[in-house]
């Protein structure tokens, strides 16, 4: 199993709606080819990439094979975004703290 990082499996367009579906709840192959205008095998593939990411997990119901959120990708996901935000709002800080001083050096009289 390769390490695909979570956000590139949710750069495809179809992998995120095929992501989105199974937030809704956990569901079947069949169920997510309903989801896409992809064929069957397509969407397998798709999933292989999820799976990779660990965003998805796969469980065996019978004969079944049903999709659900993974914790640990999700996790990593939630880690990369959250890093994201910590860098917008360092940014933040450190123009507003420029512009202070800048007003602080030339106040209009």
């Amino acid at each position: 199993m390769t390490n695909t990082h979570p956000m590139n499996a949710l750069g495809d367009a179809t992998r995120r709606k095929l992501f989105e579906r199974i937030r809704q709840s956990p569901c079947t192959v069949t169920e997510l080819v309903e989801t896409v205008s992809v064929s069957q095998p397509a969407v397998s593939q798709h999933l292989k990439v999820l799976r990779e990411a660990q965003l998805v997990r796969v469980m065996k119901q019978g004969q079944k094979r049903i999709y659900q959120l993974n914790p640990n990708g999700l996790e990593e996901l939630r880690r990369y975004v959250e890093g994201l935000w910590e860098d917008a709002l360092q940014a933040f800080g450190e123009e507003a703290a420029r512009i202070a001083n800048a007003e602080d050096q030339n106040p209009e009289t």
